[in-house]
């Protein structure tokens, strides 16, 4: 009896795995990865999907925009895309998602407040924001529920010298606004009734002078921020305070060893599951891996790992097993797996792309039917 009741442990045991391995199978069928690559002297966007089996990437759109592309965001609801358009006039361009497939189809062109260097829109998906570099402010517009974006500001705030990046934090009530000219990050309450901003107490953090914030992120358990420094090659990690403001607690360097010449550090993301934060930096052209704890926030060193020429951009898929980045300067996209134990990369395909590809923007789309 003890060995026939062994037996059909064992055979419960099995039948438990196969139907786990089969449920989280077909859960991975029932999506599809795809990345939206801005090339702005080609004045195009790529949209290409990622296979989830071997890393591949294959190029299934190519949409023509009127103007020097580069930032782009993705709604939260993952049905439309925002591209700025950085040449005279001054634009946003609003795309749908085809759910089915992930290509794109245009739906307005209209004019923003002024020269975009970062979209971001709000946790709801009803605001836009923009933050200009040479303009040294950031515009706030209204989004209706087609996705159009509303030509008339609703905010348009001065910041200080270079504004860099724009995002409200995970709860949405809180907005940060860098400042790569006065090595700040400014701190504001966001209303998202009716898009109020206005400044918390204080108004900014500091950084290290002649440091200059230029991209930001939030760790998923909301406790962090992590920054790009694009002047002196550093990553600085923040505590998000209750009252939404940030406190910083350290910095760590993503130069290489035996690093020469003068740093341009450019691009952040983290792991859905926040356990591995990578940053970009374009005179080495590569990207450096951090692991983190995400008790205190501390970063340790992974290690550092050549890519495409000058990579401006590159991100992180949804499952956290890939990381694609684009080299301005090759012309093509390379895609990574990421280690799930130890946060390395490893290259596993490349793509070419249009000419100065500079963004990534990933996204899942749900697949409503499976091939017979």
């Amino acid at each position: 009896m003890k060995t026939l009741a062994r037996t059909l442990s064992a055979v419960i045991a099995v039948v438990v795995l196969s139907a786990a391995v089969m449920m989280m199978n077909a859960s991975k069928k029932n999506v599809r990865t795809m990345a939206y690559v801005s090339n702005a002297d080609s004045r195009d966007i790529y949209v290409m999907e990622l296979s989830e089996i071997d890393g591949s990437v294959n190029v299934v759109q190519r949409m023509t925009v009127t103007g020097t592309v580069m930032p782009l965001s993705i709604s939260p609801d993952r049905k439309y895309l925002y591209a700025s358009l950085r040449s005279e006039p001054n634009s946003v361009s609003s795309f749908s998602i085809n759910q089915d497939s992930g290509k794109l189809t245009p739906i307005k062109t209209v004019p923003l407040a002024d020269d975009m260097a970062y979209l971001s829109t709000d946790r709801t998906g009803r605001y836009l924001f923009g933050a200009s570099y040479f303009g040294n402010k950031f515009s706030v517009n209204a989004i209706g529920p087609n996705g159009e974006v509303d030509p008339k500001p609703l905010r348009v705030i001065q910041t200080g010298k270079n504004a860099h990046c724009v995002a409200t934090d995970p709860s949405n009530r809180f907005l940060f606004v860098s400042n790569l000219g006065d090595d700040a990050v400014m701190q504001y309450h966001f209303n998202e009734a009716n898009g109020e901003v206005t400044p918390n107490d204080p108004p900014a953090v500091k950084t290290k002078k002649g440091a200059g914030p230029r991209h930001f992120i939030f760790h998923p358990n909301r406790r962090f921020v992590f920054g790009t420094n694009e002047i002196d090659g550093t990553v600085n990690t923040y505590r998000l305070n209750v009252p939404g403001t940030l406190t910083l607690l350290a910095s760590n360097s993503v130069l290489s060893a035996g690093f020469e010449g003068k740093p341009w550090t450019a691009d952040i993301h983290i792991t859905p599951d926040g356990r591995f934060l990578y940053a970009s930096e374009r005179t080495s052209s590569t990207i450096t891996a951090f692991r983190v704890d995400g008790d205190d926030g501390k970063l340790s060193l992974v290690g550092t790992y050549p890519t495409e020429t000058q990579p401006r951009g590159f991100n992180i898929d949804p499952s956290g097993k890939f990381l694609l980045t684009a080299g301005q300067k090759s012309n093509s996209v390379s895609n990574y797996a990421i280690d799930q134990n130890t946060g390395a990369l490893r290259k596993v395909s490349d793509v070419n792309v249009g000419k100065n590809p500079n963004w990534i923007a990933i996204t899942e789309l749900p697949i409503t039917e499976l091939p017979r």
